[in-house]
């Protein structure tokens, strides 16, 4: 992966790719939450552990920009994305805790060249997190702008 560079005719449908993992602390949890998520679960140790996860979890938001940035530097830095014109089905499927390992994946779903822009298409992927059982945490649809390979 690492010398190719991703252009719109390099996805098929069914395609998957493992972009990458990251294991997260506890004190990375609790400070993204303070300062975006600050509900009890994510902050307040003691507090979490009365709440119906039994303990301190990370904010959704926080496994997706995770994700995001392992995307980012493991993928799409690599390709010829001209960014997203948006996201479907955000989902969190498992509480992310401290200390849980995250392998990130993506998979092809759709591949439509462009009608009006003859450079570019859109390729639809389902991205999704797996813990450290194989367990998936997190899934979310989003559409990429690639460019098409020079003629």
């Amino acid at each position: 992966m690492a010398d190719k560079k991703w252009h719109f005719e390099d996805f098929k449908v069914g395609d998957s790719l493992e972009v990458g993992s990251y294991t997260i602390g506890e004190e990375e949890i609790i400070s993204f939450a303070r300062q975006y998520d600050p509900q009890p679960f994510h902050v307040d140790r003691e507090a979490a552990t009365k709440s119906i996860y039994g303990g301190l979890i990370a904010s959704g938001w926080q496994t997706v920009l995770i994700m995001m940035r392992t995307m980012v530097d493991n993928f799409l830095n690599d390709s010829s994305s001209q960014g997203s014109p948006g996201v479907d089905e955000l989902r969190w499927l498992r509480p992310v805790r401290p200390g849980d390992t995250l392998t990130f994946s993506t998979t092809v779903l759709t591949v439509k060249p462009s009608n009006s822009k003859p450079d570019r298409g859109i390729v639809q992927s389902e991205w999704s997190a797996k813990n450290q059982s194989g367990e998936v945490v997190a899934t979310m649809k989003g559409m990429n702008i690639f460019l098409r390979r020079p003629s």
